[in-house]
C-alpha cells in the first residue's frame, strides 16, 4: 500500500485532472436509489473529489477520505471542505454512515487485507447501510505503473462480499468511462449491511 500511496503523492495533480470529468452517473444513480435524501455518505478513497462533490451538491452529507495527503489537498479544492486523510486500515468509526462509496479504491487493498477492511467499512455503516465498490475486472493481483491492484470478477467479488456478511443487492459489469480506456471493464457491487 505504501508504494501505491507514493505513486499518488507523486502524481496527484495529473491523476485528479484525468479522473475529474469521468462520468460515473450510471453507478452513482444505482447507489443513490438505496439512500434517502440527506443521508450521510463516506466517499472512501475519494480521489479527485468528483463523486463527493456530486453527492454534496445533491444535498447529501459527505465525508471524503483518502490515504494520500496530496490527493486530499486536490480533492479539498474541488469540494471546498477538508478531506479526511487516512487509510482504510485506519478507519475506526461505528454506525456513522447510511452509505459508503468506494469507487475504484478498494482495488488497492491486498487480498490478504481486504476482509479486515470490509469489516471496518461494515462497522462504519448504520444498520442496513449500503456499500458500493468497484474493481478492475479480472483475476489475481498486479503492480501496474507503481500501484498495487487486486482484480475481481463477478464470482470472486460475490464471495468476498458474502464472506464479509453483506447482502448483495446488485452485481454488474461496466466499461471504463475514462477517455482512451474503452474495452477495459470494471466489476461493481452494491451490498447491504
Amino acid at each position: 500500500m505504501n508504494q501505491t500511496i507514493s505513486y499518488y503523492e507523486e502524481h496527484a495533480a495529473e491523476f485528479c485532472k484525468s479522473t475529474l470529468d469521468a462520468d460515473m452517473s450510471f453507478c452513482r444513480n444505482k447507489f443513490l436509489k438505496y439512500l434517502n435524501p440527506q443521508s450521510r455518505i463516506l466517499d472512501a478513497g475519494c480521489g479527485s473529489g468528483r463523486d463527493s462533490k456530486v453527492f454534496a451538491d445533491l444535498g447529501y452529507y459527505v465525508t471524503a477520505m483518502d490515504a494520500s495527503p496530496k490527493i486530499c489537498e486536490e480533492a479539498g479544492k474541488v469540494l471546498g471542505q477538508k478531506v479526511l486523510c487516512q487509510s482504510f486500515e485506519e478507519l475506526d468509526m461505528e454506525k456513522m454512515f447510511d452509505g459508503i462509496w468506494a469507487c475504484a479504491s478498494l482495488l488497492h487493498v491486498s487480498k490478504e487485507k481486504i476482509p479486515n477492511v470490509l469489516h471496518k467499512l461494515k462497522r462504519a455503516l448504520k444498520d442496513e447501510g449500503i456499500l458500493y465498490a468497484s474493481f478492475k475486472y479480472g483475476d489475481g493481483e498486479a503492480i501496474r505503473q507503481g500501484r498495487y491492484f487486486s482484480n475481481h470478477d463477478e464470482w470472486t467479488l460475490k464471495k468476498l462480499m458474502q464472506d464479509a456478511g453483506f447482502e448483495i443487492l446488485e452485481l454488474f459489469v461496466t466499461e471504463d468511462v475514462r477517455k482512451g480506456r474503452s474495452g477495459e471493464k470494471w466489476v461493481n457491487v452494491i451490498g447491504k449491511k
